[in-house]
């Protein structure tokens, strides 16, 4: 039987020698997202035959992720259908892109049942269109960058350290504040995302998180910090911004896309969540992929 158990930020190389070998873009593999959330999920891991498993927990129910290793993908999935048998739960894997779907479907056929939420599909992006903007379709975004420079001519973008993390929390505070509505449900969003970024801040150096910051008369303005998924992708976490300050959000966005090693042709920016003005603002950077994610249940 697969043994799951809680880990911590020392398991990330552990963790990274699976998912590194992968070409999987999806977000939810990046190892800091697993760990900074693992408080709402309660997250475990299980390591078997050469495969890392990962489960979690949403609403009170079980959920897996795809299996990563080398060797019989199928005898690995197996495993879970076993596992989930055997303590009388049900059997269900999420976060499953279509190349995901494939694989399942080639070792397992006519076995599953596959369905997908747009609301979770992740936005991907090349570094290279995010950090030149060129051409026309960039020309909002440029208009932007530069209505902020003449405004503050002596920003600074600087990486982020953890010297600037409590600046950082007091915009996340900020923030929320001027977004969150406590008629709606996205105030517990709101609540949730504030407690993983917490989270990330305090385990910034063990997570090895990439970040920035824009400062403006010696305030943080606008921060945002990222991991990598694999050797060819950096997942973009956290972008926040003081929306008083025009053109802060395109500012931080390009200044950081800029920094991010070239080795990380894609950038993933994660999902809209069905929040109409999130999906508005990540279409206007033009995805190179809107990556879906499927939901397998057993037929």
């Amino acid at each position: 039987m697969l043994k799951f158990r809680a880990f911590d930020a020392n398991d990330r190389t552990l963790v990274q020698s699976y998912t590194y070998k992968t070409t999987y873009r999806n977000c939810d593999l990046a190892f800091a997202n697993m760990f900074v959330w693992r408080f709402l999920y309660d997250t475990q891991i299980a390591e078997a035959d050469g495969f890392l498993f990962v489960k979690y927990w949403f609403h009170s129910k079980p959920f897996y992720m795809l299996p990563l290793g080398d060797g019989d993908l199928g005898g690995a999935i197996m495993k879970i259908v076993a596992f989930a048998a055997e303590n009388d739960q049900r059997f269900c894997m999420q976060g499953l892109t279509l190349e995901m779907k494939e694989a399942i479907e080639r070792c397992l056929p006519n076995r599953f049942a596959f369905t997908t939420n747009n609301e979770y599909s992740d936005y991907i992006y090349l570094r290279e269109d995010l950090a030149g903007l060129v051409g026309k379709k960039y020309q909002p975004k440029r208009n932007h960058i530069n209505q902020f420079k003449r405004t503050y001519p002596d920003y600074r973008f600087v990486p982020l350290s953890t010297e600037l993390i409590p600046q950082c929390m007091e915009l996340v505070s900020h923030w929320k504040s001027v977004n969150q509505d406590e008629k709606d449900k996205s105030y517990i969003a709101l609540e949730s995302e504030s407690n993983a970024i917490h989270r990330a801040f305090d385990n910034y150096k063990e997570l090895d998180l990439q970040g920035g910051a824009l400062i403006v008369d010696n305030r943080v303005v606008a921060f945002t910090y990222g991991s990598p998924i694999n050797n060819t992708v950096f997942d973009v976490a956290v972008e926040k911004a003081d929306a008083t300050y025009t053109g802060a959000y395109a500012m931080i966005n390009n200044e950081f896309a800029k920094t991010i090693p070239e080795q990380y042709q894609f950038i993933n920016r994660e999902e809209d969540l069905g929040i109409e003005g999130l999906r508005k603002a990540k279409l206007s950077y033009h995805p190179y992929e809107i990556l879906d994610k499927y939901t397998a249940k057993m037929l």
